[in-house]
């Protein structure tokens, strides 16, 4: 190992390892089990509430809350999709289809074991994909000017387009929405402001709080309460041998191989994320299995590969955040909220102006994957009984946290109108099948590709071919061409559709 990345990691671990550190690193990974396990949450809207508790916390300690939210609750989610067939969260809907049929087969304690340790694994692969290749990635950035910062932003929303589910005409109205909110205030080169339509309170611009709690966190609210609630009950069974046999070993680790090998990949891709690694290796393990039809009755691989794979995309989604300023999907897009508002710029200049926030996140990861482990297996009993809760006593907590959140960033009234309105739109956007992500990356973005096409057209003077001129950016916007006419060829298309489908 190179001995800078020791030196940095020992950087890192001295920073981590402070008592206010590990007491959020925890915090965080309690919390991000706790919304796993528990239905209709989920850490999109949980890292969005909890934006305004950071404010008073330095930057390192808000970081390693929220990240222990999004890893953990990939954790928790395993448990209630093993043991009562509920996803908690997203990327363990997968784990449903395997792990509940092996847990009425009394296989319960290997399904909960595998998962975890499968994703303590992958956790920790993905955690050594960013130190190794977080360095790598800022070095290559700073070769960066504002054509290729431009270029690579083009780049990485047409990603996201292409990799959203469902239609790929929504998802590209929902980036062009976010993109023009973004553009909402006063222009700095010139003063003027823009679509404000004389309303003062947006003159400086909308607030990403509201946004995000509106969008994400009231939303899901409204959309659970319209669902009737579902009382499941725990299979009777105890969860005894924990410790997987050596068949189950045997038949696991290729999967857990695997999944962290493409969850890791497809975590630094823009549009990747969690969700998309735990189906795309759910999907990969049955095509290459001997016997296909083993999935679905409590086929091990089912559980080891997607659990494997969203652990490792949860971590490697950090790479380009930190590395790039370039958000991989929606909850990057709100941690990388979290650091402006802290005052700090995302991309290589974390790396070398606030080397202890870099190396200390990374070191905090190990952390947290090793206390994931200590708090989910040991503490499976208590996690579903707080699936007992209805969700009737859990929502009017919700909506009183995301309300005091919004109002006392600034005490204005007018922040809770802008909330209110985002809700709406939430929901409507809901009904009409419209994935919200896309549209906040285009928001967290915008501003910053509308700043770096002015600094590339004033250093060209307005000469649009600077953009084809810089080698770094003719390459990302060829990327960008050719991965549209990828995604318009028919046979692709069906493809993206069957998968999605599937």
């Amino acid at each position: 190992m190179d001995i800078n990345i020791i030196h940095n990691l020992a950087t890192g671990f001295s920073a981590a390892l402070s008592l206010q550190n590990l007491w959020f690193a925890l915090v965080g990974c309690m919390l991000g089990t706790l919304i796993g396990v528990l239905p209709g949450i989920g850490p999109i809207p949980t890292i969005a509430m909890l934006l305004p508790v950071t404010f008073g916390l330095d930057p390192l300690s808000s970081l390693i809350m929220l990240a222990g939210i999004y890893y953990g609750a990939q954790y928790g989610g395993s448990t209630t999709s093993i043991l009562v067939n509920m996803p908690g969260e997203a990327s363990s809907i997968v784990t449903t289809l395997d792990g509940h049929p092996m847990a009425k087969q009394g296989r319960a304690g290997a399904a909960l074991s595998v998962a975890a340790l499968g994703s303590f694994f992958a956790g920790c692969v993905g955690t050594i994909f960013i130190a190794a290749f977080g360095p790598v990635l800022a070095g290559l950035a700073q070769e960066f000017n504002s054509p290729d910062y431009f270029s690579l932003m083009v780049l990485g929303l047409v990603m996201a387009v292409v990799l959203a589910h469902g239609s790929v005409v929504k998802a590209i109205g929902m980036v062009l929405i976010g993109l023009l909110l973004g553009l909402v205030g006063t222009d700095v080169n010139s003063g003027v402001t823009r679509y404000t339509f004389g309303i003062s309170e947006i003159w400086d611009g909308i607030d990403f709080l509201p946004l995000v709690i509106g969008l994400f966190g009231i939303v899901e609210v409204i959309r659970n309460l319209e669902q009737h609630d579902e009382h499941r009950v725990p299979i009777s069974t105890k969860i005894r041998d924990l410790w997987p046999s050596k068949k189950d070993f045997q038949q696991s680790w290729p999967a857990v191989l695997r999944g962290t090998a493409l969850g890791s990949v497809l975590g630094i891709l823009p549009g990747g994320g969690a969700v998309l690694a735990s189906f795309a290796s759910y999907t990969m393990e049955k095509k290459i299995a001997k016997d296909p039809s083993r999935f679905g009755k409590g086929a091990i691989e089912g559980v080891a590969g997607p659990e494997s794979a969203n652990n490792a995309a949860a971590q490697t989604s950090f790479i380009p955040l930190l590395t790039l300023g370039l958000p991989s999907n929606a909850i990057m897009a709100i941690m990388m909220g979290a650091m402006i508002i802290h005052g700090i710029q995302p991309g290589s200049a974390v790396m070398t102006k606030h080397p202890e926030l870099f190396w200390g996140m990374v070191a905090s990861m190990w952390i947290g994957n090793a206390m994931l482990v200590i708090i989910n297996l040991p503490m499976v009993g208590i996690w579903v009984k707080l699936l007992a809760v209805p969700y009737r006593l859990l929502y009017p907590a919700i909506l009183l946290f995301c309300v005091i959140g919004v109002y006392s960033t600034n005490n204005s009234s007018a922040q809770l109108a802008l909330t209110a309105a985002f809700t709406v739109f939430g929901y409507i956007l809901i009904r009409f099948e419209c994935e919200p992500a896309p549209l906040v990356l285009g928001f967290v973005l915008g501003p910053i590709m509308e700043e770096n096409l002015r600094r590339a057209l004033v250093f060209s003077r307005g000469d649009p071919m600077i953009f084809i001129q810089r080698p770094i950016s003719a390459t990302l916007l060829v990327l960008t061409i050719a991965l549209i006419i990828l995604a318009v060829i028919p046979q692709i298309r069906r493809t993206r559709d069957v998968a999605f489908q599937e």
